[in-house]
């Protein structure tokens, strides 16, 4: 991607703040399921992972943590530092949220919530493959 164009600035700016939005969020919420492996710091009851492969919120707070969080956070960096893997990493990142969400949603039912974090994962994706393309990396 050109990101000397006003579009290609624009494009990753924009793109690093959904992604800073989404980092800082999971990154919370990671941390405290982390912490607090009952749920209940964030009034998440435990019985809502009954039929799931998780007995507590351990693993699924660590890659709210891990992936989500930091890597959405060195994603924001990419994109606001204009880094050549920038694309890549959205893309990836995206296409993980909107997993994650679909999974959430199979095994403890729907919110709101899954509808908006899906969302913006489809977004940050196709923001993603924008940059890929705009690069010539894809067509």
């Amino acid at each position: 991607m050109d990101f000397t164009t006003k579009r290609g600035t624009r494009l990753a700016r924009g793109l690093g703040a959904l992604q800073v939005f989404i980092g800082l969020g999971a990154v919370a919420g990671g941390c405290a399921l982390v912490l607090d492996r009952t749920g209940g710091v964030l009034g998440i009851p435990l019985a809502l992972l009954e039929g799931t492969p998780f007995r507590d919120y351990l693993v699924p707070g660590l890659v709210l943590l891990l992936v989500n969080g930091v890597g959405s956070l060195v994603g924001a960096w990419a994109s606001f530092y204009q880094q050549a893997f920038a694309g890549v990493l959205a893309t990836g990142l995206g296409i993980f949220l909107m997993l994650w969400i679909v999974l959430q949603v199979w095994w403890i039912g729907f919110s709101w919530v899954h509808l908006l974090y899906f969302v913006l994962g489809l977004i940050e994706a196709r923001l993603g493959l924008t940059l890929l393309r705009a690069a010539g990396s894809i067509k």
